[in-house]
């Protein structure tokens, strides 16, 4: 079986175990064994091929003292990623299986501790939780390799979210590192990075980390909150007012809260009261709103569409007609 056909096929497992219950609750939904099988298939699904390709050129699996492990120099996720619920699932995958996959370290001088972490910082949060040894692979990396590695890993898992790759790259530059090895962390051209760089500066990290890192949330969407960002002076602060609100949304609404934040009352008064009303005995049938791209006719819902039909088929004669009224008064 190829790797690509195992790789659709745990996905497939898992899927049918994360589907929502259909069964009453009293029944369990799926046995032990399942549930088994599926702690070792997230296991799996963590292996990239950049591991694939270690091992295939001769690097030799250890293990060592989670302790004797620092921390990367650039992080790639938000910190949320390695609180105690994002490797709680990890972590009990390590306990039932031990660690499946292993991860990539590099020796280091820094901070007293002989190793510094390429990738694999939840597999080693979640061993050293445990209180068990990391299982990784040693190599030596300068620091512009090392961050190479450690973005190709999470490109080829497709593991980071868009704004998170933003960070990254606006984390790598603002560490002196070069565009190209940006582009090849990221897996990714020169004009892509630039963007994904403008995004990350338009926004404060501290917003981004308000938001979290929003796995649903493309690129498009993002442009379009960087640019209602840069339109608000007290864009910030409205963010974290509105986010405080509402501390327990799930991180797709989060950035649908913050988006909402920037682009309410963003209208100035003056605009927002340029409406004209369009009314007959009584009854509103259209407002005209006036803005800078031209006015816009919106009729209500209690007009018929006979009548739009109506006026559309007359639309040519009343504009001969308001151009006669135009020129005659011109003249006059």
């Amino acid at each position: 079986m190829s790797r690509k056909d195992s790789r659709g096929m745990f996905a497939n497992v898992l899927g049918q175990l994360e589907q929502p219950a259909v069964a009453p609750v009293a029944k369990p939904t799926t046995s032990p064994h399942l549930l088994k099988v599926a702690a070792g298939v997230r296991q799996i699904q963590e292996k990239g091929e950049v591991l694939d390709r270690l091992l295939k050129d001769g690097d030799h699996i250890v293990e060592v003292d989670p302790d004797d492990v620092a921390p990367s120099s650039i992080p790639d996720r938000f910190d949320g990623a390695y609180d105690d619920a994002a490797i709680d699932e990890i972590a009990a995958s390590i306990k039932e299986r031990g660690q499946i996959v292993p991860g990539l370290i590099r020796p280091h001088r820094g901070n007293g501790l002989p190793y510094q972490i390429v990738f694999g910082r939840r597999r080693l949060a979640a061993a050293k939780a445990l209180g068990l040894k990391f299982r990784a692979i040693v190599r030596e990396l300068s620091d512009e390799e090392a961050i190479v590695f450690q973005g190709e890993e999470n490109a080829n898992r497709n593991d980071l979210s868009f704004i998170e790759k933003c960070a990254f790259a606006l984390s790598q530059e603002q560490a002196g590192y070069r565009r190209d090895v940006i582009c090849a962390s990221l897996a990714t051209g020169k004009s892509h990075v630039s963007e994904m760089l403008r995004i990350a500066t338009a926004i404060p990290r501290d917003v981004l980390l308000a938001i979290g890192s929003s796995p649903e949330i493309g690129r498009r969407r993002w442009i379009d909150f960087a640019d209602a960002f840069a339109r608000r002076q007290d864009g910030a602060a409205r963010i974290k007012q509105s986010l405080g609100q509402d501390k327990a949304a799930a991180e797709k609404d989060r950035f649908a809260i913050a988006l909402g934040a920037l682009k309410a009352e963003a209208a100035p008064a003056a605009a927002q009261s340029a409406v004209t009303e369009i009314r007959a005995n009584g009854f509103l049938l259209a407002t005209v709103s006036y803005a800078k791209t031209g006015p816009k006719l919106s009729f209500t819902k209690a007009v018929p569409a006979s009548f739009v039909d109506f006026l559309n088929a007359r639309m040519e004669a009343l504009h001969s007609e308001f151009v006669q009224s135009t020129q005659r008064s011109s003249k006059g």
